[in-house]
């Protein structure tokens, strides 16, 4: 029979560790010592080991070679594997297919538009591109010097056109199928990404087309002129759509990452796009890009495994019991707890992998599906980070800008972040929506 878990809040302390180590360097870097990305400057997998240490250190009934045991078990499960294997697989996708190949959607888009629908066009831009190719950072360094270029000849103004690129950034940050917070989401909750997209497509979708009105809005009251196109080549989208339909009608990621990844190889070299050794040397860059988040991985689910063995997460549910209670309390104390995390890393990814185990636990003991966990972790990971002025989003975005010639900063831009703020707003009223449907169908 196994012995039910007593509740120990002390041993969510290697959790604390880490969260003031790293926000407080972060905050010190950025705005004491004034370090340009100083909180990407802190070597997280270092501040991770320190928590680990605190966690080994914790529950001194138990054996050191005991702990051992439990942080192999707790990184041997098969959908830490899983997510390891298409975090590598992701990130050779985006190394093959490479920048040409997102400025070419947004290209066309403008090219085919009147100029006064330019800024709407800069948001379903972003939104293909981020869906696509799985990272909001990504799509934000590739599209807003093409924002930048639009407000410079229009009358549109630089925090809109930036806003509403980081908006559809995020829009496909939690959507995407090879994004890596959809890959930590659907594993950590053990759920099919096609089964989480067609969750958070219901809260996503309504969000975006109620900022696109806003964008249409707003685009009516500014003057605007054509920009000039450079070349494009559309060929380059292929294999972009592959990806995108093969895992909307649910075929196997691992296969659509290899088909997304074949057909780009074939494309980018048979249009002379780049050299087979680029091509190689993209696709080492793209593959050890994930190294640190892999590791983050690993170290996250041996700390989880023995903070979860002296009783953290037993401590943590029966707070949230306390605090949260009902249908609705259950789903915003999931997407709250991550959100904090968010808060705290500025790193959407860490935050869904340090949530991810609790939040299992708290959607078992309040009857949530684990298709519905995944979208709350993934949706509110991307609300928080699309909207705090550290993020990664926030200052490649405005460090962009500001290489490019134009004045803009953080707190000009945040305003005009429809889309994070919608799509809280509509994260709320689904929730509550759905679990009034819930219990009336019970």
């Amino acid at each position: 029979m196994e012995n039910k878990i007593k509740s120990k809040p002390i041993a969510l302390l290697p959790i604390l560790v880490f969260l003031v180590l790293y926000l407080g360097m972060g905050l010190i870097f950025e705005y004491a010592l004034k370090i340009e990305m100083g909180f990407y400057n802190i070597p997280i997998v270092v501040v991770f080991m320190v928590a680990l240490l605190v966690a080994c250190l914790q529950n001194r009934k138990l054996k050191f070679d005991s702990k051992l045991e439990v942080m192999a078990k707790g990184v041997g499960n098969k959908d830490i594997m899983t997510m390891i294997l298409i975090f590598l697989f992701a990130g050779v996708f985006v190394g093959v297919t490479g920048r040409d190949s997102a400025e070419a959607v947004a290209y066309f888009l403008l090219s085919v538009t009147p100029a006064w629908a330019a800024v709407a066009v800069l948001f379903i831009a972003s939104c293909f591109v981020s869906t696509a190719m799985g990272t909001s950072v990504g799509t934000i360094t590739l599209i807003v010097p093409i924002a930048v270029a639009v407000s410079n000849v229009s009358g549109f103004s630089m925090p809109l056109c930036i806003g509403s690129v980081m908006g559809g950034a995020m829009f496909g940050d939690n959507l995407s199928f090879i994004s890596d917070t959809t890959i930590a989401a659907c594993n950590s909750q053990g759920c099919e990404m096609k089964d989480k997209f067609r969750a958070n497509v219901k809260i996503a979708l309504p969000a975006a087309i109620v900022t696109l009105g806003i964008i249409i809005a707003l685009s009516f009251t500014s003057g605007s002129a054509q920009i000039e196109i450079p070349e494009y080549n559309l060929l380059l989208l292929i294999p972009y759509v592959l990806v995108l339909v093969g895992g909307i009608v649910g075929v196997n990621v691992f296969l659509v990452l290899i088909i997304g990844i074949v057909s780009g190889v074939i494309i980018t070299l048979s249009t002379g796009t780049v050299d087979a050794m680029t091509l190689l040397k993209g696709m080492g860059s793209g593959a050890s890009g994930m190294f640190e988040t892999i590791m983050v991985t690993v170290l996250v689910s041996a700390m989880c495994g023995l903070i979860r063995e002296y009783g953290g997460f037993e401590a943590l549910l029966k707070f949230i019991r306390k605090v949260f209670r009902g249908r609705v309390g259950g789903r915003l104390g999931v997407g709250l707890l991550v959100g904090a995390m968010d808060i705290a890393t500025a790193n959407n990814t860490v935050a869904i992998v340090m949530a991810g185990p609790i939040a299992k636990d708290i959607s078992e003991e309040y009857g949530i599906t684990p298709k519905e966990s995944a979208s709350l972790l993934d949706t509110f990971s991307c609300i928080f980070q699309g909207v705090i002025p550290y993020g990664a989003q926030m200052l490649i975005a405005v460090s962009t800008a500001i290489q490019l010639g134009a004045s803009v900063s953080a707190f000009e831009i945040i305003p005009k972040l429809f889309y994070p703020f919608i799509l809280f707003a509509v994260s709320i009223i689904y929730m509550t929506i759905e679990a009034y449907r819930k219990k009336k169908s019970a």
